[in-house]
């Protein structure tokens, strides 16, 4: 009779497993997810993560692929100011402009980050790129007395010389370094529309040929200055060679001002803007009035450097002036520009055990220790930051990409060299790695992860080194492009993506301590353990 009854419960059983085994050729297990129904699964296992955000010491600034200018108010960060300290090299060396030289005019451009679609059939529309605000800002421009050096006389002359994000502090402190104001801006606001410049050219139908600019700033300065700077100096050695031309006009000093916290701010290529002094000249050739028209280009393709302010809300200079460095914090504050980065140890601090499991200390977390002992296959790692969005929901426009690094040696990790998605875009390049920003139905961030597999196995299997990690907003993980530090930053910070100083975006995520358990920020990890 026992028998009996437990043959239909066996039954059961056997149709359960052979179910169970008919389906698994159906389930697709990517990462944490099932596809499909897009269902959680639970890791192996979970690590302790120690998190906390520092505010970042000066960071490098020249050298970039872009630069900034403009007033920028965060509702989470507060007010941002990047002013631009530049360089200018003659378009032509030793020029000589004719006889009864006499300057029309001279135009700064600087064009923003834009993309053109042709309607119809010669109207363009532009969408502005990295363009922030449309509030009002008065920019001025200064001559610059401080001379920018190539190479830095501290190695000898031979490494290049580094200037960083604090270095205003220096001019704002000795008046003699910034000299006359050349020009003011005032009221400057950005658009979207282009310039249409008529040119002295006449197409096969008679019609004007005009020069088409895409949008930006552009304003004329004061002929005065240049016609003495640079016309009234014909043939001195002044004018020779750029290397001469950068030692007496060393730069223009751009500086923005608002009447109240609210401005605009833009990123702009350096390689694109350009001063340019339109001069006649006497010709005896010219049938029409005995004049010749030429142009003198300055390019902005010397040294540039950002110099940025941040005024962070008191609540957050405290955080991170004042971390919890030993259970780490609530909120992982990150912020581009002058910067607010994350340091992440993985495994936490706890460090009771040696390598064998016995009682005794060796530098090595115990969480560490314990999986170097079972020596697991690691399938994935992953850290997962969910955005706080209590903090978050006033923020416009959140930033699409983190990045990760090796905070003790300023690289990136061996995840980025070994994704596959190697798509040279910013929004989708090296996305198994670095992923981007998650939103929920209603659009708002939810969630960052981070796959660190072969790091994390690395760490277990091939005993590397635990370093701390930093974690920094990017909107371009193509080329991190690190920048130093100005000083060595604990714990033992010195370089960090420089991208991130090219972006004024910020977000706030849950930290290693948050009291949101299921946001709370851990290490996930899926394994096989050997039998």
């Amino acid at each position: 009779m026992k028998i009996k009854n437990l043959l239909p419960k066996l039954a059961t059983v056997l149709f359960i497993i052979v179910a169970l085994a008919s389906c698994e050729e159906d389930i697709d297990i990517i990462g944490s997810e099932i596809v499909g129904d897009n269902t959680f699964i639970e890791p192996d296992q979970t690590n302790t993560v120690i998190a906390y955000s520092r505010k970042l010491l000066p960071i490098q600034t020249n050298g970039l692929s872009a630069y900034q200018l403009g007033i920028k108010n965060d509702p989470v960060y507060g007010k941002t100011t990047a002013n631009l300290l530049s360089q200018v090299t003659l378009g032509q060396t030793d020029p000589k402009f004719g006889d009864s030289v006499s300057v029309d005019s001279v135009v700064l451009y600087i064009p923003f980050f834009s993309e053109s679609e042709t309607i119809g059939e010669d109207t363009l529309n532009y969408t502005l790129d990295s363009v922030y605000g449309e509030d009002p800002i008065n920019i001025s421009l200064y001559e610059s007395n401080y001379f920018l050096r190539d190479l830095d006389p501290e190695t000898g002359f031979q490494e290049t010389q580094n200037y960083y994000s604090d270095l205003e502090t220096t001019l704002d402190n000795n008046p003699s370094l910034i000299g006359d104001l050349i020009f003011e801006v005032e009221n400057f606001a950005p658009s979207d529309e282009g310039f249409v410049l008529p040119t002295t050219e006449t197409a096969a139908d008679g019609d004007i040929v005009n020069e088409v600019l895409s949008p930006g700033l552009r304003a004329k300065l004061p002929i005065e200055f240049f016609q003495q700077k640079i016309v009234d100096m014909e043939g001195s050695n002044e004018l020779l060679s750029n290397n001469n031309f950068k030692d007496y006009f060393r730069g223009i000093y751009f500086k923005v001002a608002s009447a109240t916290d609210t401005g605009n701010f833009f990123l702009f290529d350096p390689s694109e803007a350009k001063i340019t002094m339109y001069y006649s000249f006497y010709d005896e050739n010219d049938e029409e009035d005995g004049r010749d028209e030429a142009t003198l280009e300055l390019n902005f393709d010397g040294i540039n450097v950002s110099l940025l302010q941040d005024e962070l809300p008191q609540n957050i200079l405290s955080a991170v002036e004042n971390p919890n460095v030993d259970n780490g914090d609530e909120n992982l504050y990150i912020k581009g520009g002058d910067g607010i980065a994350a340091v992440v140890q993985l495994f936490g601090n706890e460090d009771n055990l040696n390598a064998n499991l016995e009682p005794g200390p060796n530098g090595v977390p115990d969480e560490l220790d314990i999986l170097r002992d079972e020596k697991p296959l690691i399938n994935e790692a992953n850290l997962v930051f969910y955005v706080n969005k209590s903090r978050t929901g006033a923020i416009e426009n959140e930033p699409e990409r983190i990045i990760i690094f090796d905070a003790t040696n300023g690289r990136v990790l061996i995840d980025y060299l070994t994704d596959p998605a190697n798509t040279e875009e910013p929004l989708t390049h090296r996305t198994n790695h670095l992923g981007r920003l998650e939103r929920d139905a209603n659009g708002q961030g939810n969630f960052y992860k981070i796959k660190l597999t072969t790091y994390v196995s690395d760490l277990i299997n091939r005993d590397s080194t635990n370093v701390p990690l930093g974690l920094m907003v990017t909107d371009n993980v193509v080329r991190p492009n690190f920048k130093d530090l100005k000083n060595t930053q604990a714990p033992g910070l010195k370089r960090v993506p420089g991208t991130s100083v090219l972006t004024p975006k910020g977000t706030v995520l849950h930290g290693s301590n948050s009291p949101s358990e299921n946001r709370r920020l851990k290490l996930q990890l899926f394994y096989t353990k050997p039998e």
